[in-house]
């Protein structure tokens, strides 16, 4: 889902704010442990705080999942914003999640997600149905750093991902995003404590990232990722 997108925009850098583009196209390649790859494609429209996003995932095993989805954000007082989002694939999946953001240089957040319990294969790393906790600091130049908890609250797995996030411009024009993740919870063959990370060297027109998620999605699959990304 998209609670830490929102929150955050860490799994696809936004543009920088002066000069945001109308549209996002981003691929994606991931090479699986097993021996296969899977790729998906997403196209992403931005009006203001409003996305709505198209987009489709395959690999050999799990098959073909398209999907789409809208996220927005509402002021409902000075510094306190509701950021809900929700989501639809093929084969009957739907969730949805929603975000209380409160602060303006310091902020705090909280937020809860949930699902249909369908099939659905979450490029996005983090529990659907769970609890969001996290705090953060903005300053100037599009800098940030968080911290953000992502804790299953249904299925009683266990199941959290810690994320270190940080933003920083490198150059005029040139920025450089990181999220370390620690994820610990029971997965589909045991016990899972691991570290993934992502980075991303992001331009105003294109971005280029590299990501590494050991046990992807509590799985016994580790996952290394390639995206490209285009602005207009």
């Amino acid at each position: 889902m998209k609670r830490l997108l929102l929150a955050l925009a860490c799994i696809a850098p936004a543009a920088h704010a002066d000069t945001a583009p109308e549209y996002k196209l981003t691929a994606g390649n991931y090479r699986y442990s097993a021996g296969y790859s899977g790729q998906d494609v997403n196209l992403r429209r931005r009006d203001g705080d409003t996305n709505a996003w198209l987009g489709v995932y395959r690999d050999g095993v799990f098959g073909r999942q398209a999907r789409a989805g809208f996220d927005t954000s509402l002021d409902l007082a000075e510094n306190l914003s509701l950021q809900p989002s929700l989501q639809a694939a093929s084969r009957g999946f739907l969730g949805g999640s929603v975000n209380l953001q409160w602060g303006s240089t310091w902020y705090g957040l909280v937020g809860w997600g949930r699902t249909n319990l369908r099939p659905y294969y979450n490029l996005n790393w983090d529990p659907n149905d769970a609890i969001t906790v996290g705090a953060g600091w903005h300053g100037d130049g599009g800098r940030q750093i968080a911290v953000t908890l992502i804790a299953d609250d249904r299925l009683h797995t266990h199941q959290r991902d810690l994320h270190l996030f940080g933003r920083w411009p490198l150059a005029e024009g040139l920025r450089l995003t990181l999220d370390l993740m620690h994820k610990t919870g029971q997965g589909d063959d045991g016990e899972v404590r691991a570290w993934g990370w992502s980075a991303t060297l992001d331009w105003p027109a294109w971005f280029l990232r590299l990501a590494r998620d050991p046990k992807q999605n509590f799985s016994g699959l580790d996952a290394d990722r390639l995206s490209v990304g285009l602005r207009f």
